[in-house]
């Protein structure tokens, strides 16, 4: 086997393990938050004040404290979930470290303005579902409470491939700070 062939089939491995990662972690978000929690456990908080109580899973939150910077608290299963501002209309997103792109669901692409044909469908993704076509977009603007982020790259799953979008490192990476601190998010521009 040549060292070209015994590369690309450890690039194919490594992504598989990378995928299944992922998918489990979509699939048993319980199980990694405990697993998250005894590995990095919240500190002692005299002042809890801003705290709110754990949402359910469809109900997206954001507390900002400062300028530019927004704190995210987990939701049911660990999540981190928010309103988002995407091309000035606000949509439910799960913040996903695990996803290299922003993924919109095609409904959530239509709200923000994005409109994409079955033509656009040019590339395949791996999903919670399995594999999904996507169409590559560029999001004009993304805001999070006082954050914006601008020209972001992304994609539009097919019509019920996803069930709800997810903000990824094309957004997350843009940012100065992406720090999780016991049951909280903290994003700053």
């Amino acid at each position: 086997m040549s060292s070209a062939t015994a590369s690309l089939f450890a690039s194919f491995a490594i992504a598989a393990i990378g995928a299944v990662g992922l998918a489990y972690t979509l699939t048993h978000p319980g199980i990694v938050a405990g697993i998250m929690d005894r590995l990095h456990p919240a500190p002692m908080v005299a002042d809890q004040t801003d705290t709110a109580p754990s949402p359910a899973l469809d109900v997206p939150v954001v507390a900002s404290h400062a300028s530019n910077s927004v704190t995210l608290p987990a939701g049911q299963y660990g999540h981190f979930l928010t309103e988002a501002e995407i091309n000035g209309r606000e949509i439910g997103v799960m913040v996903d470290t695990g996803a290299s792109l922003v993924a919109l669901t095609y409904d959530d692409a239509a709200r923000a303005g994005i409109f994409v044909k079955p033509s656009d469908f040019t590339h395949t993704a791996q999903t919670a579902n399995g594999i999904a076509r996507v169409a590559p977009v560029t999001i004009s603007r993304i805001e999070i409470g006082d954050i914006t982020v601008r020209n972001v790259k992304g994609v539009v799953s097919e019509r019920g491939a996803s069930e709800r979008t997810l903000l990824g490192m094309s957004f997350l990476g843009r940012l100065s700070r992406v720090e999780m601190r016991g049951d909280k998010l903290e994003l700053e521009e």
